[in-house]
C-alpha cells in the first residue's frame, strides 16, 4: 500500500485538491477556482500518463478557465456592491449554441485522437472532454443546468477511470457525480429563492 501510495501521490494529491474544488463549487464560494486550478495543474500528468490526452488538454483548459471563473465571479461581486454573482438558467438559444459547440468540440477531438495518438478510448474521452469544456464554461457564467452535464459526465468518467485502473481518480469521479446531484438540488433553491425575490 505505501508503494501504492508513493508512486501514485500525484493522482491522490489532485484528487484531494478536487474534493476542495467541488464543495466549494456547491457552497459557490469563489476560492473554488484556485482549487480547480491546483488540481487541474497535477492531473495533467496524471493524464498523459494514462493516454487520456483529451482529458489532459481539458486540465489545460480548466488552468484557463479557472482564472476567468475567479476574476468574472470577482469582478461581478464588486460591481454589484458585494452581492453574489446570482445563479442563472440557460435559455432555448444558449442550449442550441451549447449544444452545437459540444458536438463541434467532440467531433475535433475524436479526430484527432482517432488519427493523431495512440488513444485506446478516443471515442468516450472526446465526448467527457468535450461536456466538460462546455460545463465549465457554464459554471463560470454560474448557470445552474451545468450541474446536469456533470451528473452524466462524472458518472461515465468514473467508469472509464476504473477501465484505466485509475482507482483514487474513479472514486473521485463517484463522489463528484453524487455531489453534482445536490449542487444541482442546493443551487436549483438559489435560483427559485432569487425569482422570488
Amino acid at each position: 500500500m505505501y508503494n501504492y501510495l508513493i508512486s501514485n501521490w500525484v493522482e491522490i494529491a489532485g484528487t484531494i485538491l478536487s474534493l476542495v474544488y467541488l464543495y466549494l463549487s456547491v457552497k459557490q464560494n469563489v476560492w473554488l477556482w484556485i482549487f480547480g486550478f491546483a488540481s487541474s495543474a497535477l492531473y495533467i500528468a496524471v493524464f498523459f500518463q494514462s493516454k487520456f490526452y483529451a482529458d489532459m488538454s481539458l486540465q489545460v483548459y480548466y488552468l484557463v478557465v479557472s482564472v476567468y471563473g475567479f476574476l468574472h465571479w470577482t469582478l461581478k461581486k464588486q460591481e454589484s456592491g458585494g452581492n453574489d454573482l446570482p445563479v442563472v438558467s440557460v435559455n432555448g438559444k444558449q442550449i442550441i449554441m451549447l449544444s452545437l459547440s459540444a458536438v463541434a468540440i467532440w467531433a475535433v477531438y475524436y479526430f484527432v485522437l482517432s488519427n493523431f495518438t495512440d488513444s485506446d478510448v478516443a471515442f468516450p474521452d472526446s465526448i467527457t472532454t468535450a461536456l466538460s469544456i462546455i460545463a465549465t464554461w457554464m459554471l463560470a457564467r454560474k448557470m445552474l443546468e451545468h450541474w446536469l452535464i456533470w451528473i452524466f459526465v462524472d458518472a461515465f468518467s468514473a467508469l472509464l477511470y476504473w477501465h484505466k485502473e485509475l482507482y483514487f481518480t474513479t472514486g473521485l469521479f463517484a463522489v463528484y457525480t453524487i455531489m453534482a446531484i445536490v449542487g444541482y438540488l442546493r443551487w436549483r433553491k438559489d435560483l427559485h429563492t432569487l425569482a422570488v425575490l
